[in-house]
């Protein structure tokens, strides 16, 4: 519209420099005015939407429409009125305003421009009207009416499309929502190994700044920490073979975090050049623990009933024979080393029983009484026996952290004292002299759930710790196996203990530890 005013002033000005050389005093005066007002007004307008932005209201549209009827009827008018060659500027004007404003707003201008044409060409004209200037406004109405149409169609297609953009602006800031919040690694690249996308959990996961590597290669600088996700990531954009359901590793700097990912490639509009491929993973170590822990419950239960079998079985003769060796010992007739060696047996006897005991102890790890009872009260007092253990180094100290509002279950007392003890006695044992073993006790947080684990009404941490010199790695996964130990004179059924009586009040036993 702008351009277009503009341009109709140069050409009335050039009009007046070359052609109307011998025209009327009047017109000469009247195309610099009308020359001056419009560049004004226009400058004025430009000023107003293009270098401040403010918003084009309907009123400021109205504005522009009316004073382009105005200027076509001034042009025309100096040019001759009914005979004038610039009458056609009238279908430009109904045209732009059938574009700015609503169907009713151009036919209104439509009708305006009509009357203006039609009273400046009984007014200056002198002969009759001619079927030129019924044409003109025949013309000018059908102008009106078509634009009308094809603007309304125009609006309303206008309107879909705007909608649809809005669908897609809230769909891709939802997916984007979701790709940086979301807990798996998610990592783009295309045929040249170029990172095209990657969300913070992969930068995380890997411990890398992946943003650094957006455009240039970053296939390398995976393979560095995670070998087998950089090696399926490259077969599934170079050969299309996609990856499902396999695992790695990530080799952090002091730890190696197992990880479990899936590879997809997509061919983009067919051009091998704009094909991509896409890894997912997401750090599996909650995973591989919680199956350990299945694992272990399986080995365990399977130990108990063959452990409860075996001590029935062997208890009861295991007596009959003790008792048979005392009888022998005491007869008149037995010799000084026939008593020695039956002492020796009856010695024997006696911790092979304890050891039976054991045996049923834990083959017995069931919850035989519920109660409400405070957790905290029963780690209170298991630390306490721990501390006060004759096997404890010098001045190791026990540290109990509570909270003040009391943490209740239900489950057995007993069975839950027991596990606690276990724990305690553990770290207790372990600890060098003026070691310190802390016990603490917290309400469990949702973030600290293990992955795939929820506890509908909460949960509680119980987190026994010590400073003694660690658990080496090639005997950290048999700490829970029943009879193993590694303490002089242990039954190694400490552990296999706390596992089944937490398990039997639906909990979790993890254990963390590093040599040294």
């Amino acid at each position: 519209m702008y351009l277009g005013r503009l341009a109709g002033v140069g050409a009335i000005l050039l009009a007046m420099t070359l052609a109307w050389t011998e025209a009327e005093r009047t017109v000469r005066q009247l195309a610099p005015l009308l020359a001056v007002v419009t560049i004004v007004f226009t400058v004025a307008s430009a000023l107003y939407t293009e270098i401040y932005h403010r918003p084009s209201s309907p009123a400021f549209q109205y504005a522009q429409s009316l004073f382009d009827l105005v200027f076509v009827t001034v042009v025309v008018h100096l040019t001759g009125s009914a005979l004038s060659q610039f009458a056609a500027l009238y279908i430009l004007v109904i045209a732009i305003a059938a574009l700015l404003l609503p169907t009713s707003g151009a036919l209104l201008i439509a009708l305006l421009g009509c009357v203006l044409y039609f009273a400046d060409v009984l007014v200056t004209s002198s002969t009759p009207l001619g079927a030129g200037v019924w044409l003109q406004l025949l013309v000018f109405a059908t102008v009106a009416v078509g634009c009308g149409s094809i603007t309304a169609r125009l609006r309303e297609a206008g309107a879909g499309t705007r909608e649809l953009a809005n669908e897609l602006v809230k769909v891709r800031l939802s997916t984007a929502d979701i790709l940086r919040n979301i807990r798996s690694g998610i990592v783009t690249v295309d045929t040249e190994g170029r990172l095209l996308y990657a969300n913070p959990a992969a930068s995380r996961l890997l411990g890398r700044p992946l943003d650094e590597h957006a455009g240039s290669d970053v296939l390398s600088v995976i393979a560095s920490v995670a070998p087998e996700l950089a090696s399926a990531l490259g077969r599934a954009v170079r050969s299309g073979i996609p990856t499902a359901r396999a695992e790695g590793s990530v080799l952090l700097d002091d730890r190696s975090v197992p990880i479990g990912l899936h590879t997809t490639r997509s061919d983009g509009d067919g051009d091998p050049e704009t094909s991509s491929a896409t890894a997912i993973f997401q750090d599996i170590s909650d995973q591989k623990r919680l199956d350990t822990l299945h694992l272990r419950a399986e080995r365990l239960e399977a130990v108990a009933e063959l452990s409860a079998s075996l001590a029935h079985e062997i208890k009861n003769p295991l007596a009959s024979i003790r008792s048979a060796v005392e009888q022998l010992a005491h007869r008149s007739r037995a010799t000084e080393d026939e008593r020695t060696l039956a002492e020796l047996i009856v010695r024997e006897a006696d911790r092979l029983s304890r050891l039976l005991t054991e045996f049923l102890d834990f083959a017995r790890v069931r919850v035989s009484r519920v109660e409400r009872l405070d957790v905290g009260h029963v780690a209170s007092g298991a630390a306490g026996l721990a501390a006060a253990h004759p096997d404890r180094a010098a001045d190791v100290t026990v540290e109990c952290s509570l909270p003040e509002e009391p943490l209740e279950i239900e489950g057995d007392e007993d069975l839950i004292h027991r596990a606690i003890f276990n724990l305690a006695l553990n770290a207790v044992q372990a600890s060098p002299p003026g070691g310190r073993v802390h016990v603490a006790l917290e309400p469990l947080t949702t973030s600290e759930f293990p992955v795939g684990v929820s506890f509908d009404r909460g949960g509680i941490a119980l987190r026994v710790t010590d400073q003694g010199p660690g658990i080496p790695v090639e005997i950290r996964e048999r700490l829970f196996d029943p009879f193993f130990t590694t303490k002089s004179g242990g039954s190694g059924l400490g552990l296999s203990v706390v596992h089944r009586a937490i398990e039997a009040h639906r909990g979790l036993t993890f254990i963390d530890s590093d040599a040294g």
